[in-house]
Formats: C-alpha cells, structure tokens, sequence
C-alpha cells in the first residue's frame, strides 16, 4: 500500500525567498489558501481557515514539527479532514515535510507527506487522491506566489 506523496518543484528565487514563504505563516497563508492564525513555533500548534473555493467551511491545525532554517520545515496534521461532522482528533496525523536546497537556477522545494497507511481504511484511498491533486496544486501556489512577490 502506497503511504506517500512525494513532489517536487524548482523556483527561479533564492532559498531564502522560498523559506520566507514557505515558513512565515502569513506569507504561507496566502498561497496555501488558507488564513493561519499564529505564527509556526517548533512543537507547538496553529489553526487556520480554508479560503479556497468550496472549502471555506474546513478548519484546519498543523503542529509543527521541525524548523531548520533554509533546509526543512515540518508539520503534522489530518489529511482531507473536510467532514465537519466528524471528530479526526483521534487519527494518527499525517508528516509533511519540506526540503529546499539550492540549484543553478534558485531553488529545489521537495514536498513528502507520508503516514497514510495508519489512517482508517475508510479514509485512506480519498486522502490519498485528494491530497496527491492537492500538492500538484499547492507547488504551483507557492511558485506563482514567490515569482509574483519577488
């Protein structure tokens, strides 16, 4: 059983230009979609509110894991967890990590979310489609968003 999605993208910008979108959490907020209510703190957790069309009422909360400044940045959270019905609190949360070096033409940006193998087998297959659409779509934000702010 798959229980990864791995991308990656190259961003004509340094790496620090990618870093700061990546981990300044209102500079993430506006490629991400969404509207993060605090800062990305290493072990702690923030919320946010989906912007995204149709999504508008998903609530969503990362606890960041890692920050290594300019290399990787991690966080857990509950993958497709849309049903606001449900309480996902007792899923095991899924990694996603993110790890930029420097290239010729600026920066690699390498996403892996990993962990879908211990979600309920109800959840698994959607999480897994939805989030690997999600992640083509989301390196594309981030590079829009670092080209267009640069």
């Amino acid at each position: 059983m798959e229980a990864r999605i791995e991308k990656q993208i190259e961003i004509a910008a340094p790496v620090s230009r990618v870093w700061q979108a990546l981990t300044d959490s209102s500079q993430f907020s506006q490629w991400f979609t969404v509207t993060m209510e605090g800062p990305f703190l290493a072990g702690q957790p923030v919320t946010g509110k989906c912007t995204g069309r149709g999504y508008e009422h998903v609530r969503l909360q990362i606890v960041v894991q890692e920050i290594k400044p300019e290399t990787y940045f991690s966080y857990k959270w509950h993958p497709y967890a849309l049903d606001t019905t449900k309480d996902y609190s007792q899923e095991t949360p899924t990694l996603v990590e993110f790890h930029l070096s420097e290239i010729p033409s600026g920066t690699l940006l390498a996403v892996t979310e990993s962990g879908f193998d211990k979600l309920p087998q109800e959840r698994y297959a959607d999480a897994l489609r939805m989030n690997t659409r999600g992640w083509e779509q989301q390196m594309n934000n981030i590079n829009s968003y670092v080209s267009k702010t640069s």
